[in-house]
């Protein structure tokens, strides 16, 4: 199988000529890569765990079916993750047709978004602030767990823009196109978000007694 020096990916004119040439090992990569993040986003949109997992797979359908016509206009990522987007608002979109409004939140989330799976070790690439370091795997677990819950709780355009920056690591340009917002929309949503967080962690790290 092909290995990729210190473990990353290698540039997108490589990872664009390996999958038009049916490249089985570069795919795993990719897959491996960013699959996961992948899957936090859809979730953003859709009710249930099934449904981002099915948008997920259906998005790596249309990433095969179309790389011949990949004109890189923006980076391999920001195209994957633009097509995630599209999907699972497109699924959402029927969701809601179809369940009761009482099973969605006031913003166009969803209740079962306080399940999304926590946010790994070091999931976290440019936090607002210098938050406390939790000392014990218990007390860490229980965090990664905060993170994820607080991230449900906010409405979907400001989740999804603080999953794609903070968590995925993202840059802002990257973002704006994946969403398709003004770079000044992108910072406003992004602020709010954070400024959400760090209030929330931080009445959590109080309730500890975590320094500040």
């Amino acid at each position: 199988m092909r290995s990729f020096a210190g473990g990353g990916l290698p540039s997108d004119d490589v990872i664009v000529q390996a999958l038009r040439a049916g490249d089985e090992a570069m795919f795993a990569a990719l897959l491996d890569t960013w699959s996961r993040g992948m899957l936090r986003v859809a979730r953003s949109y859709v009710s249930t765990d099934h449904s981002a997992e099915e948008v997920v797979q259906d998005t790596w359908l249309a990433v095969i079916g179309g790389i011949d016509g990949f004109e890189g206009r923006s980076s391999v990522k920001t195209w994957i993750f633009r097509i995630v987007v599209n999907m699972a608002k497109k699924r959402g979109v029927r969701e809601r047709r179809t369940l009761p409004w009482s099973a969605f939140d006031g913003d166009g989330g969803n209740a079962a978004d306080q399940h999304l799976d926590p946010v790994p070790p070091g999931g976290w690439t440019d936090p607002p602030a210098a938050w406390p370091t939790p000392e014990g795997e218990a007390l860490a677990s229980e965090v990664r767990g905060l993170i994820g819950e607080v991230l449900a709780r906010l409405p979907l355009r400001q989740r999804i823009v603080i999953t794609l920056r903070d968590v995925e690591g993202c840059t802002s340009d990257e973002v704006c196109e994946i969403l398709k917002i003004s770079a000044a929309n992108q910072r406003v949503l992004l602020h709010r978000a954070r400024v959400a967080v760090r209030g929330w962690l931080a009445d959590y790290f109080e309730s500890v007694g975590q320094p500040d």
